[in-house]
């Protein structure tokens, strides 16, 4: 599982949730719709009506790789950052029941208040 309490993601920007769509269908359950997702340097993160998905890519040919998921109903709060006129990235932290607090930082075109209103859809 990764840690998400020691320090936080690399810079994720969107990406076409189709292309991770062949490696992520045999993790969701019936009726589960993937809405958006992000890519780091290797690593990724999802957004489904029903949780996160983390996908951290290991080894030297990114073949191994680890799924962690984490349920949008443990949710307990969340605060998000808007991207500024010389600070561009925005932020994202969420306090997950029984885990602590996930933090992670987006490339400035990335629309974090749609962002925000996804999570509020899916938790409140």
């Amino acid at each position: 599982m990764i840690d998400f309490q020691n320090g936080t993601w690399v810079k994720l920007g969107p990406i076409d949730p189709q292309s991770l769509s062949g490696e992520l269908q045999p993790l969701l359950v019936q009726g589960e719709q993937v809405h958006l997702a992000f890519r780091g340097m290797r690593d990724s993160v999802v957004f489904t009506d029903k949780r996160l998905i983390s996908i951290n890519v290991q080894g030297m040919t990114g073949k191994k790789r680890d799924y962690t998921s984490l349920p949008l109903n443990k949710i307990q709060a969340w605060s998000v950052e808007t991207a500024g006129t010389f600070d561009l990235d925005s932020e994202l932290e969420l306090w997950f029941s029984g885990l602590g607090k996930v933090r992670l930082e987006f490339k400035g075109n990335v629309n974090i208040r749609h962002l925000s209103q996804l999570i509020g859809h899916h938790v409140l």
